[in-house]
């Protein structure tokens, strides 16, 4: 079937038909049949999702750099789209050139969160691509995958026959250039499984105890390495980056010019994942990103310029910087967006040129609401932080305070809980305070997820909190904040119970992860797609008790799933932090503890053994 012909009908009988078409400005352009390799990026959510994440834009940019290389991209249909689809016999086709990704030679899918891995089992199945890697022949793509949730690659390892650990810009051209014509998919995977980054699934055999338990990874074949050492770029500075991104026809989540100020991060929160597996922290020059920026907005005409990292305000020379791209989009007429500010090191000065022009909400990030429980989860922040950098933003004239806190982290007592509610509470009084009851509208939302346990982070080893204590905890709050002028939200308990069972499965999940999507699963990060109902018969068909996976505490001792997978820090400082936060110790602020450049998790600075 002409895809092409097909599509033409379909487009006119769904919502949003330009999440299909492609031909947006800067999307390569080449001719398949005089490039050698074919590469799908595929972002397993809908178009505008996917077109928000940097990654997707800067390993696109970089693949097509090479002329044997056409990247193309590949996005999971909205649920309109894919019944017409199906109804149809049409395939999953890729948005440069229309083509069924079963003719491609890689299909590579980025997991930026557990809950996508529906989704990349149904866009297989809508593929037309065999599903479990065993059952996939020659002339089949073969199937990557890589982002954060590759750090614990096992729910997926039956479906995905290669895993990237790390960062992409070099190891993913390397990759995907070793493959030579003619040369069987075994040699080829052997030939690359010796690449730092590159695990193997098929390549290894996890072996279990009699009480389910991880007993070991065993080795198949000699030559793949005992531990899977991730891809590290050094030199951001030197690495490419996107100046040219693909400009979308419609709007996305994020419609804006992005720039990456550095990668990593300073501070160490025991609950954070990406701040374990990101480090070292490496910046970029304040001359790169200034130029980065320049050209992003000359290519693009975007309204609206960001800066990216996990601790925007912890940039070394984040002030100079920000006052610099605050005068360039002054003169563009373009907003300059700061997330991911740190209450300890924000820079009211920025705030102070920022006002009165295009403001939006301010985003802080407590965490807990108890100065106990900040310095369990090592937080490093207090109370007189969050107020008096509030108050300085207030009385520059913002009217909306959003506050992101967690729930269910390990030692949680209702005293912290009531911290939550005292924090926003507060928040209102000191508006009334600087502005009376007459300063005009103003709102305080606090938003609360639920802890979900992560690989390669100090609470690995920690329960979650059941079902029935998170609703207890949630209607807890909902009483305590029914304040007028107060917003709350909080996250589904059984999403987060579904999260934290991938987040730390291992390989035995995957059959179930097949069975739920055999049952109609798929867009499980959306509420209104969300079916706890199916989920709980997939695992009862599966024979599956979640509860091992995401109640559980883990012993040290236990050999865990990602065990094999190198994140940098060791076992040992794990286990060491997790009984720091047990104990109710704190660890000291990095830029406190490093005096050779004020960031102890500084590349150059860093212990030979690693922390």
């Amino acid at each position: 079937m002409e895809i092409n012909k097909e599509l033409d009908k379909l487009l006119k009988q769904v919502e949003k038909p330009a999440r299909y078409i492609g031909g947006e400005i800067h999307s390569a352009v080449k001719n398949p049949d005089q490039v050698r390799l074919r590469f799908g990026f595929a972002f397993p959510d809908t178009y505008e999702i996917g077109m928000s994440y940097m990654g997707l834009q800067l390993l696109y940019s970089i693949l097509n750099q090479d002329e044997d290389i056409y990247c193309e991209r590949v996005f999971a249909p909205a649920m309109d789209m894919e019944a017409r689809m199906r109804k149809a016999g049409m395939d999953l086709f890729t948005l440069e050139t229309k083509t069924s990704v079963k003719e491609l030679d890689f299909l590579g899918f980025t997991l930026q969160y557990e809950l996508s891995f529906t989704n990349v089992v149904n866009m297989l199945d809508l593929g037309k691509i065999p599903i479990l890697a065993a059952e996939r022949k020659e002339e089949d793509p073969l199937i990557i995958a890589g982002g954060p949730c590759a750090y614990n690659p096992e729910p997926l390892a039956d479906i995905v026959d290669v895993f990237l650990i790390g960062d992409g810009e070099e190891l993913l051209p390397q990759v995907v250039k070793t493959r030579r014509v003619g040369q069987s998919k075994e040699e080829y995977l052997k030939e690359i499984c010796s690449l730092p980054g590159v695990y193997i699934p098929r390549f290894y055999q996890p072996e279990y105890k009699e009480d389910g338990t991880l007993l070991r990874m065993k080795r198949l074949y000699e030559g793949a390495p005992q531990r899977i050492r991730r891809a590290l770029v050094q030199d951001l500075d030197g690495t490419p980056f996107q100046t040219e991104p693909i400009v979308p026809f419609i709007e996305t989540v994020h419609d804006r010019a992005v720039v990456e100020t550095f990668r990593g991060c300073t501070r160490g929160c025991r609950f954070c994942q990406a701040g374990m597996i990101y480090r070292p922290v490496r910046e970029r020059s304040l001359e790169t990103i200034r130029e980065l920026a320049r050209k992003q907005l000359d290519s693009t005409g975007h309204e609206e310029l960001s800066l990216l990292s996990l601790s925007t305000s912890d940039y070394s020379r984040f002030e100079e910087l920000a006052l610099d791209l605050m005068n360039t989009c002054k003169e563009r007429n373009v907003s300059l967006s700061l997330p991911s500010l740190r209450l300890d090191s924000f820079s009211f000065k920025v705030l102070e040129e920022i006002q009165g022009y295009k403001k939006s909400g301010l985003t802080f990030a407590p965490e807990a609401g108890s100065q106990r429980r900040r310095d369990v989860i090592n937080k490093g922040i207090t109370e007189d932080d969050i107020y008096r950098s509030v108050r300085e933003a207030l009385s520059l004239g913002w009217n909306h305070v959003k506050l992101y806190f967690m729930i269910g982290l390990p030692t949680e007592t209702e005293a912290d809980l009531d911290g939550i509610a005292q924090i926003a509470k507060k928040i209102k009084e000191i508006n009334y305070e600087l502005k009376g009851r007459k300063g005009g509208r103003f709102n305080v939302t606090v938003s609360v997820s639920n802890f979900v346990p992560k690989p390669h982070t100090p609470f690995q080893w920690e329960g979650q909190d059941t079902e029935k204590s998170f609703i207890q905890k949630h209607d807890y709050l909902s009483r305590q904040l029914s304040v007028k002028g107060i917003t709350f939200n909080y996250h589904d308990t059984e999403i987060s119970a579904l999260e934290a069972v991938f987040a730390r499965g291992d390989r035995r999940l995957g059959r179930a992860l097949i069975q739920a999507v055999k049952l109609g699963c798929k867009f499980d990060g959306w509420s209104e797609h969300f079916n706890a109902d199916l989920w709980k018969q997939a695992f009862s068909d599966t024979g599956i008790d979640p509860a091992f996976y995401n109640i559980r505490r883990r012993p040290y001792d236990e050999a865990l799933p990602w065990d094999h997978i190198d994140s940098f820090v060791s076992r040992d400082y794990l286990i060491r932090e997790n009984e720091k936060a047990l104990k109710e110790e704190t660890t000291p602020d990095c830029r406190k503890e490093c005096s050779g450049c004020g960031m102890n998790r500084h590349a150059k600075c860093m212990p030979e053994d690693r922390i």
